[in-house]
């Protein structure tokens, strides 16, 4: 979904499931950035449907983590065209995959703080 910003090009709005760690380096940022990945993780992965995320973040993270949570976040639409929407299931399980030597790129295109929308425990 994109939108226009007064002053600012369209944005599309992307959400992502996470757990305490993460979000604690997020709030670090002053809700501006997302954390560099770990060697595991090659891939940064923000979703384009909130319900997804939800499921995740309840499902996965609180299982894993003790708790989750869902962010949501606006990014420049022009600079995500870089990036193809990846099916990852069924049709609504929509994802970015955003190589982790890019993400401070990325970064430097959310408009506007990183916002959490759901909490689960």
């Amino acid at each position: 979904m994109s939108r226009q910003r007064s002053g600012r090009g369209a944005t599309t709005t992307l959400w992502r499931p996470t757990g305490p760690e993460e979000l604690a380096l997020v709030r670090e940022s002053q809700w501006r950035a997302w954390p560099p990945r770990l060697p595991e993780q090659p891939i940064f992965y923000p979703v384009l449907n909130e319900a997804y995320a939800v499921k995740i973040a309840r499902d996965w993270n609180v299982k894993h983590d003790g708790a989750g949570f869902v962010t949501r976040f606006e990014v420049d639409a022009e600079f995500l065209r870089r990036y193809p929407v990846r099916q990852a299931g069924g049709e609504t399980i929509l994802e970015l995959w955003v190589p982790a030597e890019e993400l401070d790129d990325f970064n430097a295109h959310i408009v506007g703080p990183i916002e959490v929308v759901h909490e689960f425990r």
